[in-house]
């Protein structure tokens, strides 16, 4: 049986994990929970054999709680990572915000979710629930079980299907993301390699650490990877939170470690003085139909 920490049962990160790892011939055994932090801690205390998180949106760009966390909190290499539309829905009670058969907007007082897919949303929030509060809660599927759990408050829910299944609701209006294209990117993390499916991509991420006294020393790295024409798909700077004006770089490689080119990059990048750490080298998986589901 493979143990697998996730955020809270229908949300997107639960419904993007069963696209990864089942009907593979696995036993999955999910452990949910409404923190991110206790995600990563369940897999970092041996609870569980990896961790769910999602890194990067679309629309939102990345998830910098959870770099941190990667970076900072633990130390769990990258097993895969793979994309996942993020398909956002208006959900609460049929009976309570509907009238004559159509949904009333008027009704509806609250609407909670996760600020991420919230954000996801902000035009169609804007255009038909502006007299709205929003709340923000720990994952769209919190805020599902928090609309079924205070039924006639005229409160409804932003998530998904499968969460409104789980909580006897009802999808009031489907697909309310602002853009078609919406989709996170996951990553698998844990100590153990991932072998349930095979790709034929492969990634390095490395966590790049600047020398002080320096001057063009960035310029140095990128060139390192430019003149062996090693593609970089992602440059992001972080704060070390050790000294004002201190960054480090996180670099996503499309190469795996197991080349010539990519372990002499990295030497080349060390011998200047920069600090280089394999956060990990992985399958990388795009999404390509529900059957997996």
């Amino acid at each position: 049986m493979i143990s697998v920490a996730c955020l809270t049962k229908g949300s997107t990160s639960d419904e993007a994990a069963r696209y990864l790892l089942n009907g593979h011939g696995a036993d999955i055994h999910y452990s949910y929970h409404r923190l991110i932090a206790d995600v990563f801690l369940s897999t970092a205390e041996g609870k569980t054999a990896y961790s769910i998180i999602p890194i990067e949106n679309t629309i939102d760009g990345s998830v910098s709680l959870h770099t941190d966390w990667l970076v900072d909190e633990v130390n769990l290499p990258i097993q895969a990572e793979w994309v996942y539309p993020s398909i956002q829905n208006l959900i609460g009670d049929v009976d309570e915000l509907t009238e004559g058969g159509e949904l009333a907007y008027s009704k509806i007082v609250k609407v909670m979710s996760h600020p991420v897919a919230m954000a996801q949303c902000t035009q169609y929030l804007k255009q038909h629930l502006p007299h709205a509060e929003l709340e923000h809660v720990s994952s769209t599927a919190e805020a599902v079980r928090i609309v079924k759990d205070n039924p006639g408050r005229g409160w409804a829910a932003i998530g998904q299907v499968s969460a409104a299944a789980d909580n006897e609701l009802t999808v009031l209006e489907s697909a309310v993301t602002d853009h078609d294209n919406n989709f996170t990117r996951f990553l698998l993390v844990g100590q153990e390699p991932f072998t349930l499916r095979e790709s034929q991509k492969h990634k390095t991420s490395i966590l790049i650490t600047l020398p002080e006294d320096y001057p063009g020393a960035l310029h140095q790295v990128l060139s390192a990877f430019s003149w062996r024409r090693i593609n970089l798909s992602r440059i992001e700077s972080r704060p070390t939170k050790k000294k004002l004006g201190n960054y480090y770089f996180l670099i996503d490689i499309e190469m795996s470690m197991d080349t010539i080119l990519l372990p002499s990059a990295i030497a080349e990048i060390e011998a200047i003085g920069c600090q280089v750490r394999v956060l990990g080298s992985y399958p990388s998986f795009k999404y390509s139909s529900p059957e997996q589901l």
